[in-house]
């Protein structure tokens, strides 16, 4: 088992509140993403669930049990840091081990434990080896590993492929999500990247400043982003939000629309520009178009074989089932 619920949690570093209060429930087997811009309090809330910062005020439930003046060793979660911190004198074997050994667990336990964990992370060949003799994206595995073996109610990840570049991050994250699927435990996963955030998670909660702007799966909040922070941190490229007279003409404050949900023209179209910078990709071309009212520039994502140079004047046709619209406060209007 491994829900974890949140009552009016909040906490306060003396008369500044990072995290005011607030509510959220993650449910047992959920891969749950906590996603911002830095400083937004993702990781002080992860961190508050891990037991390694007290909680001002409010409840923390592990498993229907008020867990909130619990020590970490005592609430059955095991953290993942962005640094490995695994003991360069040690083996893989032995770091795996290393919370085993000091719990006590019988020995027999203890190889049972490494040798399924190994397996599961395509580690038991390098089981010998020292860190120092692995790469980055292996020594996160073994970080990862010496969180199996200690068969938590849920794992807790801040920011884990931070440190990873970015072939590595991709590979990494694909092995993360994996072990979810073959483990079927609660994962709670910290990351400023959107990207990891869209491809990893059941539900993502949106945070700015310390305050939840949504909770929802991917889809939910590409298609239905709750208001123009999340309209503009969630997609990449991220939404165009366009002000102005062009959003006047559809009865509100700003109206977004995702660079794929464009097209673009030589020829004819609804909105008028000029090329700037085209990023060719292979399959996508991003275009930044400059010269649209209220959105300068406006992204389109095109077909990787699109022709278009510095210079050129191009016309652009939203698809208008597709634009977002806000209202005077930055809210989504249904």
């Amino acid at each position: 088992m491994g829900r974890i619920a949140l009552k009016q949690v909040q906490k306060s570093f003396g008369d500044v509140t990072v995290i005011p209060p607030l509510d959220l429930e993650i449910d047992d087997g959920e891969f749950v993403v906590f996603v911002g811009p830095s400083g937004c309090g993702k990781s002080t809330l992860l961190r508050l669930i891990a037991g390694l910062e007290d909680t001002t005020s409010g409840t923390i439930e592990i498993d229907g049990t008020d867990a909130t003046g619990l020590p970490p060793a005592k609430r059955g979660l095991a953290m993942v840091f962005q640094s490995y911190a695994l003991y360069p004198h040690m083996s893989v074997r032995k770091n795996i081990a290393f919370p085993m050994k000091m719990a006590g667990m019988d020995q027999a336990e203890q190889e049972r434990r490494i040798a399924a964990a190994a397996k599961a992370l395509n580690l038991t060949d390098y089981l010998d080896r020292r860190p120092g003799q692995l790469s980055g994206g292996q020594r996160q595995r073994v970080a990862i590993g010496r969180a199996i073996v200690r068969e938590p109610a849920a794992f807790l990840f801040d920011e884990p492929l931070s440190n990873l570049d970015a072939a590595l991050r991709v590979g990494m994250r694909m092995e993360i999500s994996e072990l979810h699927k073959k483990l079927d435990t609660t994962m709670v996963y910290v990351t400023h990247d959107q990207v990891e955030a869209m491809t990893m998670a059941d539900k993502i909660v949106v945070l700015q400043a310390g305050v939840i702007e949504q909770v929802g799966s991917p889809l939910e909040l590409y298609r239905a982003p709750r208001n123009k922070f999340v309209a503009g941190f969630i997609g990449s490229p991220k939404m165009n939000l366009i002000e102005g007279e062009l959003a006047n003409e559809h009865g509100c404050r700003t109206i977004g629309i995702r660079p794929e949900h464009v097209e673009v023209s030589t020829t004819e179209g609804q909105w008028q520009g000029t090329v700037g910078i085209a990023e060719h990709l292979g399959s996508d071309t991003f275009i930044h178009i400059h010269g649209v009212p209220g959105c300068d520039p406006l992204t389109v994502r095109a077909d990787g074989e699109v022709s278009v140079r510095h210079g050129d004047t191009v016309f652009l046709t939203p698809r208008q089932n597709l634009i977002h619209r806000f209202d005077d406060n930055g809210m989504r209007i249904e």
